[in-house]
């Protein structure tokens, strides 16, 4: 049972808002009608992405659970899916000690357990058919120990390192796989995650919007990865021959509950010896 527009379906996770709202976009405006998704009220993205053509189905569900992907699933109606954009996330910042542990597992289940079986439902159609673009948003922060960031950060290392893997099982096929990797990107990411008071919560971030055309780009041309912004590739890069200590270290001064206080007083000092860092 094929589309009854004739246009081709795109699956959007993470669309309330951010670069999920930013992917779902472009794939309207590309051509795609969706089935969009996102624990946070959907109707205003909806709107907006009806308004530039595209049929449109929100589903508001908690992609945590497997009866909220289920729900989500059945949404599609049997459709076949042409594109997977699988971005739902989200972080959480402190201590690990201190973090409510529900709330901690409540990340590992969106970021990992909803994704992989939500990829699995989908992409066992896509392989009965032989067709399909699967898109998954990872992070550069995969590649780095998050210092009071850790839960969200060995999520992304795992998803990063699923994506590969996923890619190369399926090399033989016509499915592509492709892991954006974006470094901190403006969203409502850092205030969910509690971290407005931190260095990486304060500073200034890349635009999802940015951050999702080259992901999008990269899914229409079957790249297998693509990290958003050079500073973060220069991040990657370093990463990849850093010993994991000085990571954690340096992770630590960018997320550690405070730094943004410090960093405005080092700031403060340093302008006020008649210099800038800058």
């Amino acid at each position: 049972m094929g589309n009854s527009t004739g246009r081709p379906l795109a699956l959007v996770t993470g669309a309330s808002s951010g670069i999920g709202y930013e992917l779902a976009k472009l794939c309207a405006e590309n051509g795609f009608d969706l089935v969009v998704a996102a624990d946070r009220p959907l109707d205003e993205a909806a709107q907006a992405f009806r308004s530039l053509g595209a049929q449109v189905d929100a589903v508001e569900t908690d992609l945590a659970t497997v009866e909220g992907v289920d729900e989500l699933y059945g949404a599609i109606k049997g459709r076949p899916v042409d594109a997977l954009l699988a971005n739902a996330g989200h972080g959480l910042g402190r201590a690990f000690l201190d973090q409510d542990f529900e709330e901690a597992r409540h990340v590992i289940d969106t970021n990992i357990t909803g994704t992989v079986y939500l990829i699995q439902k989908v992409g066992r159609d896509m392989r009965a058919r032989n067709k399909g673009r699967i898109l998954i948003t990872g992070s550069i922060a995969g590649f780095m120990p998050g210092s009071f960031q850790a839960v969200y950060n060995g999520t992304k290392a795992f998803i990063d390192s699923f994506s590969f893997a996923l890619r190369n099982e399926l090399k033989e096929t016509e499915i592509t796989v492709t892991c954006l990797m974006p470094g901190a990107t403006d969203t409502e990411f850092f205030e969910r995650a509690d971290m407005l008071d931190t260095k990486v919560g304060t500073q200034e971030k890349d635009d999802p919007a940015k951050v999702a055309r080259d992901g999008f780009d990269a899914m229409m041309a079957g790249e297998g990865d693509v990290v958003s912004g050079w500073q973060n590739k220069l991040q990657t890069t370093l990463a990849n021959v850093t010993p994991a200590g000085v990571l954690a270290e340096q992770h630590r001064k960018m997320a550690e509950p405070g730094t943004a206080e410090k960093e405005e007083a080092r700031e403060k000092k340093s302008a006020g010896a008649g210099g800038s860092d800058s």
